[in-house]
């Protein structure tokens, strides 16, 4: 057996399954969670027999929403990691629509893709204009860009637009869509999984406790993927080893930590902003895209307050890739659940009630007995709810995502640490 050798002597080399298990730091951290959250899940699917809770058809919903979510996160990651703050992201996932309409209605999905990308980065390009250059409040510009696209039902440069180059065309274009797209992006499943014989399908339907549910998770995340699904998947990873693994990474998360010591270094600041704010507008256009894609046509309005939920996502995630898609998943598996039904979302009544329960006990052992008593009561008042109600009022459950968002966020607002300069207009040699 090949052994390592340490300062305490020698011992036997692990593997990276066992490392990852076994081992120590923020990985394996990460690996107990995930392990006991979707142990919590079947066990709430097992007990009220909701089997939308992990159906595939559930996670393949949750998959579909959460990429637009996620996307805009990702952008949002880039800007603010250089220390611009982007609540435009919202405006510039409706340029991406507009961009992706208007493009792939002519040209065919590539194009399509192409031009949702570079109307999000043009809308990049202004924020970047307006902050880096102008020093204008970044949440000033941020409104101003969103105003402009067309966030909101304001009409704006979007709808300016459709009205120059739609409004008279007989393709069934009009002021507040585009024509249908001229080709669509092709779709994959993943050979074994969900190609061929349904084994996984047999697997899920027989209700079993963990496994019913692995295999209705894995087969709603491996069939029918299209292709930004895969390009927003691959880039969570591709994104952290950017920038934590790279020296154009070091010096753009310097610029949002210390940028008068990183300009000191050498690294040219304002470039670097200019960069991250176009490549943060480039994938929130990308989100746009995604959308469009799936409707198969450009719609006023399509975006529907992604942009804000994605920013949203990334201060859950603590402006890191992988808590920023963790929170995309979250809100896309709560909207999908209550797409699906009405009453799988009375179970996750029972699911925050074990969840406050735990975070009682955790406030308790540290003593703090003000949070302990508010979790418990919480915990006691959704338990009671889980046996007592059996349909959600439809009002309720449509707001479902928005307030598992809040929880969360409240959940883990203590341990969030944004980037320290983040939003702080900078000017050469007066820091």
């Amino acid at each position: 057996m090949s052994t390592a050798v340490s300062s305490q002597g020698t011992r036997p080399s692990r593997g990276p399954l066992t490392e990852l298990l076994l081992g120590g730091g923020r990985a394996r951290r990460i690996t107990w969670i995930v392990v006991a959250a979707f142990l919590l899940v079947s066990a709430v699917r097992v007990i009220s027999g909701e089997q939308a809770l992990t159906s595939s058809s559930t996670i393949a919903a949750a998959l579909l929403l959460a990429v637009p979510i996620g996307l805009a996160a990702l952008g949002g990651l880039f800007s603010e990691r250089a220390g611009v703050v982007n609540i435009g992201l919202e405006g510039m996932m409706i340029l991406g629509t507009w961009g992706a309409g208007f493009a792939g209605y002519q040209w065919g999905w590539a194009a399509a893709l192409a031009g949702g990308i570079l109307f999000g980065a043009v809308g990049g390009l202004l924020h970047a204009v307006a902050t880096v250059t102008f020093g204008v409040d970044h949440v000033v510009s941020g409104v101003a860009i969103n105003i402009l696209a067309g966030a909101a039902g304001a009409g704006g440069f979007s709808r300016f637009l459709s009205e120059l180059f739609y409004a008279d065309n007989a393709a069934g274009g009009g002021v507040t869509q585009s024509p249908a797209l001229s080709s669509r992006p092709p779709e994959v499943s993943l050979p074994v999984l969900s190609s061929g014989p349904d084994l996984l399908g047999d697997v899920e339907r027989q209700g079993w406790f963990l496994v019913s549910d692995l295999a209705g998770v894995a087969r709603g995340l491996t069939s029918g993927v299209g292709l930004v699904t895969l390009i927003a998947v691959l880039l969570v990873p591709a994104s952290y080893l950017l920038l934590w693994r790279t020296a154009f990474g070091l010096r753009l998360r310097a610029c949002g930590e210390n940028p008068a010591a990183a300009d000191s270094l050498g690294v040219a600041v304002y470039r670097m902003k200019y960069i991250a704010v176009i490549i943060s507008g480039s994938l929130a256009g990308l989100g746009g895209v995604f959308l469009v894609f799936i409707a198969g046509i450009y719609r006023e309005n399509q975006t529907n307050g992604r942009g804000f939920i994605g920013l949203a996502a990334l201060i859950f995630g603590n402006w890191r890739p992988g808590g920023l898609a963790a929170g995309a998943g979250l809100f896309g598996f709560a909207d999908a659940l209550q797409l699906r039904s009405r009453t799988a979302v009375v179970a996750l009544l029972l699911l925050v009630a074990v969840l406050l329960a735990g975070v009682a006990i955790w406030q308790a052992t540290r003593r703090r007995a003000l949070q302990a008593v508010l979790a418990g009561v919480v915990a006691v008042g959704a338990l009671i709810g889980f046996l007592t109600i059996e349909v959600l009022p439809p009002g309720i459950v449509s707001f479902t995502p928005h307030l598992t968002t809040l929880l969360v966020l409240s959940l883990a607002s203590q341990r969030l640490r944004m980037p320290k300069a983040d939003g702080l207009v900078y000017r050469r040699g007066e820091h």
